[in-house]
């Protein structure tokens, strides 16, 4: 479920806040530095971060789902922000350069729809970036922050859903390596921990940043055939269940099938 809109603003206007958007936001600037002449759409609460490419955008527009509710958006001008459903996007197809997804994969009920959504609004070749909470690091375990609710992803969960929504990954970075705390002596040392972080355990940030590059075309095995290769689909078993279950064999006679 998504967060109400009034505590993500609070959070964001708070000193652990501040610096979360400081600390995610460094990614996505390295990885879109100049938004000259683009069109820039966020899904979800992705105000905070899109605030650094406002002078120079052609467009800026913050879509907020229904579910979360909306605020005016940015503070200091006319508001673009939108209320939307973030299955169904009230724009025309391949209207936007770029899409900044933040608090929405994770928060949403249908990940793979709104990505589809995402797909459609891009224009060919475009980029997205999607900002979720990383399962192995200790900010999706810590209800300090957004991060803390709703669903985490692994970095192979993460790719592996773009994928399927005809998405190219084309970077992936980790952010917030300091542990979830309020106390100002963990924060003064933020930028410490990032550095150190990246180079001793850089998959265990607490924030997944992915970029993606919308694709046009699927490939098709030549002259429309089905492979000969056979694709399995995995199975998850919990673990101490199947230890208590039987194995189900089909036997084939003549008059058909009998289970034993």
């Amino acid at each position: 479920m998504y967060l109400d809109v009034v505590h993500l603003r609070a959070f964001y206007d708070l000193p652990l806040g501040r610096l979360l958007r400081s600390l995610v936001g460094a990614p996505i600037r390295k990885m879109w530095p100049d938004m000259t002449g683009k069109s820039l759409l966020g899904v979800g609460y992705a105000g905070p971060f899109m605030r650094p490419y406002l002078e120079t955008a052609e467009r800026a527009i913050a879509a907020m789902p229904a579910p979360q509710g909306a605020v005016p958006w940015p503070r200091e001008r006319a508001s673009t922000c939108t209320l939307v459903e973030d299955t169904d996007l009230p724009f025309p197809d391949a209207f936007f350069d770029r899409v900044l997804l933040v608090h929405a994969l994770d928060h949403c009920s249908d990940p793979a729809a709104v990505l589809r959504e995402a797909w459609r609004v891009l224009a060919p070749g475009g980029r997205l970036i999607a900002v979720v909470p990383n399962r192995r690091g200790l900010w999706a375990r810590s209800e300090l922050s957004p991060f803390g609710y709703g669903r985490p992803y692994s970095g192979g969960q993460l790719k592996d859903l773009l994928k399927s929504c005809q998405f190219k990954v084309v970077d992936d970075r980790e952010a917030v390596f300091m542990p979830p705390s309020r106390t100002r002596t963990i924060q003064s040392a933020a930028r410490t921990w990032e550095g150190i972080g990246r180079r001793i355990w850089p998959a265990f940030g607490g924030v997944l940043v992915t970029e993606a590059e919308k694709v046009i075309f699927q490939s098709l095995p030549a002259g429309g055939q089905k492979s000969r290769f056979r694709v399995l689909r995995p199975v998850f078993i919990p673990e101490g269940v199947a230890s208590g279950l039987k194995p189900v064999r089909a036997v084939h006679r003549r008059s058909g099938v009998r289970q034993v």
